[in-house]
């Protein structure tokens, strides 16, 4: 399209234009693939692309000051969202990143949990503490047996110890606030804990011998887990006031798997009758760099901090255009919603850019859980499972 003087049809051109293509987005109707491996379903389309995000978050209306439609604040991705169900609605708290590298929070809501999210009309407006946040993102939802909706999620700072030119040392920590509609928030002090850093901290929705519990992930640095890392539990008295005085690592890293170098839980889990259903992320070492997965694991009904199955491997891994992003091969959730009818609809991110769904229920992920052998840590162990698997299907 050639620029001429007349700024006024090259206002109007560019709006209709971006307009058309938005709604397209927001419309294009999004089918499950044809093939699965039974445990999940994928879904064709990203559910949440930056391309989501409303033309009145980025883009002057005003012809005066913006005679050519320019974006002004542009949008990088959109990932990592906390979900629930929510007045009926599916509503997804995604991490909205500018192009200015700054996250905030912004609510995709559907009638659909697979397709036609839209935006509510502005990002969450979060209170910051007597210490601002420089960063903030990933928010897990917690609907609470207290009556309140918790979002935790990371607040990152710049770390006041590091050298004077290294502008990337940051220290994360766990944020946390509390809201009733998911638009009026009250944020509370920051979590206390004797970890350096805290990153992927998520509250259970039960009390605990009349405590708030929480998973942790100690860590020594921002990137690093030093001697610290897995996933802990630990119990405060008052959320508004939220301290964990001892972390116990339940889940913790191994060497030569899915979770060597680090892992965090994602969403809070799922309770069934058979005990508590958790997703995680796990993070290994490649030639490429780390390669994020997500892995699922069950803990005991009365002692959600007591695995009772641990299937081996990954639940799901970046594949495909899924490894292509901002930070490639990476998969990442801290979302997912059961339905009324126990199907469970999986909200994860791939490569910190786009938002993707993948369809299961209560029954599969228990059944996964269950029969899926744990990982025995050695090749020939490795090996024999799957003989003892053919050897199993020889009588079939």
């Amino acid at each position: 399209m050639s620029i001429t003087n007349n700024t006024t049809d090259v206002f109007e051109e560019r709006k209709k234009k971006l307009s058309d293509h938005y709604k397209s987005i927001i419309n294009k109707e999004n089918k499950p693939q044809n093939i699965s491996n039974g445990i999940y379903t994928k879904y064709q389309n990203p559910v949440v692309t930056r391309h989501h995000v409303p033309l009145e978050w980025r883009y002057d209306f005003n012809p005066e000051t913006n005679p050519l439609f320019m974006e002004r604040l542009g949008i990088n991705a959109v990932f990592n969202p906390g979900a629930m169900k929510f007045d009926g609605k599916y509503i997804l708290m995604c991490r909205v990143e500018g192009t200015d590298r700054k996250s905030f929070f912004g609510v995709a809501e559907s009638d659909s949990p697979t397709e036609g999210f839209r935006f509510w009309d502005e990002p969450v407006v979060m209170p910051e503490t007597d210490d601002p946040d420089i960063n903030l993102y990933d928010m897990r939802l917690t609907e609470h047996e207290d009556g309140w909706i918790y979002g935790i999620f990371c607040t990152e700072r710049k770390d006041p110890d590091a050298d004077p030119f290294d502008k990337s040392s940051a220290i994360a920590q766990a944020g946390i606030a509390r809201t009733k509609d998911l638009k009026k928030w009250e944020r509370l002090p920051d979590l206390k804990t004797s970890s350096d850093q805290q990153r992927n901290v998520v509250l259970h929705p039960e009390f605990i011998d009349g405590k708030y519990a929480l998973y942790t992930r100690p860590q020594d640095g921002f990137i690093q887990a030093g001697s610290g890392g897995g996933i802990a539990w630990g119990l405060t008295e008052d959320i508004t006031q939220a301290e964990v005085g001892e972390e116990t690592v339940i889940d913790e890293r191994l060497y030569h798997t899915i979770k060597e170098v680090k892992n965090g839980q994602g969403p809070p889990p799922l309770k069934t009758e058979e005990g508590w259903i958790h997703l995680a992320h796990g993070v290994r070492n490649t030639a490429a760099g780390l390669r994020y997965v997500l892995y699922l694991f069950v803990t005991e009904l009365d002692k959600p901090w007591v695995i009772k199955y641990a299937p081996g491997g990954h639940f799901i891994a970046p594949y495909g255009p899924e490894r292509v992003g901002d930070v490639s091969n990476v998969v990442f959730t801290n979302g997912w919603i059961r339905d009324e009818d126990d199907s469970v609809h999986i909200y994860y991110a791939s490569s910190d850019t786009r938002i993707h769904v993948a369809e299961s229920s209560i029954q599969q992920l228990l059944d996964y859980a269950k029969n899926t052998p744990a990982d025995e840590l050695r090749s020939a162990a490795s090996v024999q499972q799957r003989v003892d698997l053919i050897e199993r299907n020889k009588k079939w």
